[in-house]
């Protein structure tokens, strides 16, 4: 039933035991491998050297190391990694670790299917060993069987991949989101061109996101600077439809209500056939074809002129 199933909504939120549930681990299984720990550890480091001569068959993956020394560094947390499986101690420290190796990946940009991959080498060596050992036991009263050994593998292996993929999913989210609000940045810049009155230029597409992101901008720096005018340029968006139209108009409505006049600039009559068409309101919208022009309104609304200097003239 699904009600057995614990709703994980954040991740890195949830406990050992509740995802001990969802992967349907059982803590007999982790006495298995706890039981096969001692005969097993020995053989990993040779688990790990398999593993490199895997990965030297994949130039690809072998660009993340920088030196030697840096191969080194990661084999000896390797071999902690796999300690750490055998000890099968799964607890908050136990999650917390699994979570800080998806984080490093994501930070390096080491590919998912990478990892996933040699996850499933190792766990192919892992078998191995369980084999070895159910070999050895045969002759015990109660020995462990090929089967069990392979679910109780099976069940951690999947326990954590499925925390350092969420991790390194989190992480490139985060990362991703931190480069997109600094592209937003940059491309929201609302400057104040003189006393009272701000410019914003916008090129490229606008969407819901960035309208907000805009508007957002546009209402601190209002707010900040007491500006009486405010000038959006549009003049470099390639594409405007109702979508588009309708997010400048909510701009405009929303500086209105700061006391904040504002003009759309860079009207071409593409664009304005263009909104006609689509039957647009724009009645209280002030709009201009040019920025100059925008600018000329701007500075009269603030009882400053605008006088063409004579060339040489002092």
């Amino acid at each position: 039933m699904t009600t057995s199933i614990p709703k994980v909504s954040v991740a890195g939120e949830h406990s050992a035991e509740e995802l001990m549930r969802l992967y349907r681990i059982q803590p007999s299984h982790l006495e298995v491998i706890r039981g096969m720990r001692d005969q097993a550890r020995p053989r990993i480091n040779g688990v790990i050297e398999h593993f490199y001569q895997w990965m030297g068959e994949h130039p690809a993956m072998m660009a993340f190391f920088e030196s030697e020394e840096s191969m080194l560094h990661v084999r000896k947390m390797q071999t902690v990694y796999w300690e750490r499986f055998l000890d099968a101690n799964v607890d908050a420290e136990y999650l917390r670790d699994r979570r800080r190796i998806g984080e490093i990946h994501a930070r390096i940009g080491l590919p998912v299917m990478f990892y996933i991959g040699a996850i499933n080498m190792v766990y192919d060596e892992l078998k191995g060993i369980a084999r070895d050992l159910t070999k050895q036991e045969t002759n015990k009263q109660s020995p462990i069987h090929l089967e069990e050994m392979d679910q109780s593998l099976a069940g951690l292996i999947h326990l954590d991949a499925g925390l350092i993929c969420q991790s390194f999913v989190d992480k490139r989210d985060q990362l991703l989101h931190e480069q997109s609000q600094a592209v937003m940045a940059m491309s929201t810049p609302v400057t104040e061109i003189w006393d009272g009155i701000l410019l914003l230029p916008i090129v490229g597409i606008i969407d819901s996101r960035r309208s907000e992101d805009i508007m957002n901008a546009v209402l601190d720096a209002i707010k900040h600077s007491k500006a009486k005018e405010f000038i959006l340029d549009i003049s470099g968006v390639g594409v405007v439809d109702t979508a588009v139209a309708n997010y400048l108009i909510s701009i405009t409505k929303a500086t209105a209500l700061m006391g904040c006049r504002s003009t759309i600039s860079g009207i071409s009559p593409a664009i304005s056939k263009t909104i006609i068409q689509l039957g647009i309101e724009t009645d209280d919208v002030n709009t201009t074809s040019t920025m100059m022009d925008a600018l000329g309104e701007s500075f009269a609304n603030r009882g400053l002129t605008i006088k063409r200097g004579s060339k040489g003239k002092k």
